[in-house]
């Protein structure tokens, strides 16, 4: 129920409860908004949220950290400790890779550890390791660094990249760098497939995104106990000890608009929320192409939405066991399982949009870690398949093939988890239908809009807003992007743009941790 919790001060709404919203929240909180966010879901975190059936607990999206600093920084700018209030665990090893001709890989933080992992699947490649490794670097500091964690809605602001774009060839793509540094195509596909995680076309997506292996390397990969789910149930808890207010069961249904301002947001229950400035978390095709209909747009309009390259979709099978405690101990927490194709599975889920009859999966297994998420005696899983999305010319009709994909699955399942089914205790299934109507994700895609170099940076959908004053966007389909911390570091940018209040809450709340 909406309540003025702080009358006459300059208030906030936020659309959306995902990270990226709660993120934005609790900066606009310490900030000295009084903020309101708005869910249309029953608990907070979006894609981020979990589901429990039969006593198993199931994180619904993102499943690891992997820059905490960006958490801890979020925390303290409201006055708390993050580490106080979410229990982070480091994995080793972060996940194995696993190839149909049994070899393996296993990735993790120490140098020395991986040096020896690439030494074993091919000698010959050490070196190109040590290159990759510098490469990567390189790019983080500037990529992640620099250009992720500020603002890019001015064309200025492109155009002094550039160079520095060039000198790093971010014209090339992920796997085509990694081929440059690999002679083994295993190990170009392991240092080459992390754009799926933010739903882009490793072959497409510029080579920039080779960043990721410096934040594994520098950072670590870690698991939060209770799942992501956690860490949004504690961003929560900040928001309201700040004043603020989030509300679940509230599906925004238009942005109002006076003028060229931004004044609050329609509900589709009919109320009408006053506000001094919105911000969007939901998906920015569905703030442009629904939140906006009734608004002349000048740069997101519907012909330029219809040409966006979408990310791909992703099948999920949520799935429990009991009596399996001791079973498959060489099966870790992140397990990816390869089909027996890597650039022609690519080609089929992104530009061909066509459902293959093989396919990579990756596993899912937080209770080795976590033994809040299975009845005892037993674990939990899930298994994540790469799609197409619901745009292309083909689409797949889910209706009728949820349930032949799900065995299909299995069936891949059943090498690595030998009669795993003989003890399913719970079975729930996500289609890209389910992104679609669960996240109002256009075309149900995973990760919003796809990463590549001219849907990047300036060219993304802006933190502020060109359509209205007063309208800011955040999360996975704004800059700089999707994965945990792109959507993290978009609140750190949106702080950068929203103005002070002009009524602030006297004082802001800062609450800190006992």
């Amino acid at each position: 129920m909406l309540t003025d919790t702080a009358p006459g001060a300059s208030r906030a709404i936020v659309i959306g409860a995902g990270l990226g919203g709660l993120a934005s929240a609790m900066r606009l909180g310490a900030k000295g908004y009084a903020v309101t966010v708005l869910d249309r879901l029953d608990g907070p975190g979006g894609r981020g949220s979990a589901i429990t059936e039969a006593g198993h607990r199931f994180d619904l999206g993102p499943t690891i950290v992997t820059v905490p600093q960006v958490f801890r920084e979020l925390w303290a700018a409201c006055g708390r400790d993050f580490d106080a209030e979410v229990d982070l665990r480091p994995l080793d090893p972060f996940y194995e890779i696993r190839w149909p001709d049994g070899a393996r890989f296993a990735a993790r933080q120490d140098t020395d550890a991986m040096r020896a992992e690439v030494a074993r699947l091919s000698p010959t490649d050490v070196a190109g390791f040590e290159r990759f490794l510098v490469d990567s670097e390189r790019r983080y500091r500037f990529g992640f660094e620099d250009l992720g964690r500020r603002p890019m809605n001015r064309l200025k602001d492109l155009i002094a990249v550039l160079p520095t774009f060039a000198r790093l060839r971010a014209d090339r793509s992920v796997q085509a760098h990694a081929a440059r540094r690999f002679r083994d195509p295993r190990l170009q596909m392991a240092f080459s497939f992390h754009p799926l995680f933010i739903g882009g076309d490793p072959f497409r997506v510029t080579s920039m995104y080779i960043l990721v292996s410096h934040l594994e390397k520098a950072f670590g990969v870690h698991y939060a106990i209770g799942g992501v789910a956690a860490i949004a149930e504690a961003m929560v808890r900040v928001i309201r000890d700040q004043g603020g207010e989030v509300i679940y069961g509230a599906e925004a249904d238009e942005i109002a608009i006076q003028g060229r301002r931004a004044t609050g947001v329609r509900l589709t229950d009919g109320r009408a929320l006053p506000a001094d400035i919105v911000v969007s978390n939901a998906d920015a095709g569905h703030t442009y192409d629904r939140l906006l209909r009734n608004h002349r747009r000048r740069r997101w309009t519907g012909p330029r939405l219809r040409r966006t390259r979408w990310s791909m979709s992703l099948f999920v099978w949520y799935f429990g066991t009991r009596g399996t405690a001791g079973m498959w101990p060489d099966v870790g927490h992140h397990t990816i399982v390869n089909g027996p194709r890597y650039g022609g599975l690519v080609r089929d889920i992104f530009r061909r949009g066509v459902l293959a009859e093989d396919m990579s999966l990756y596993l899912h297994r937080p209770s080795v870690t976590d033994p809040t998420v299975a009845p005892d005696g037993g674990d939990t899983f899930y298994a994540l398949s790469p799609v197409p999305h619901l745009g292309h010319a083909r689409a797949v009709d889910w209706q009728a093939e949820a349930e032949p994909y799900r065995e299909k699955v299995a069936k891949v399942l059943e090498k690595t988890l030998p009669g795993f089914q003989a003890h399913l205790s719970a079975s729930r299934v996500f289609t890209p239908e389910t992104f679609r109507d669960r996240y109002l994700s256009p075309h149900g895609a995973g990760f919003s809009i796809e990463p590549r170099i001219l849907q990047s940076a300036w060219f993304r959908p802006h933190n502020v807003s060109e359509e209205a004053e007063g309208l800011y966007l955040t999360g996975a389909g704004t800059h700089p992007g999707a994965g945990l911390p792109g959507v993290i570091s978009s609140a750190e940018v949106l702080e950068q743009l929203v103005p002070p209040p002009a009524r602030p809450l006297a004082p802001p709340l800062k609450v800190a941790a006992e």
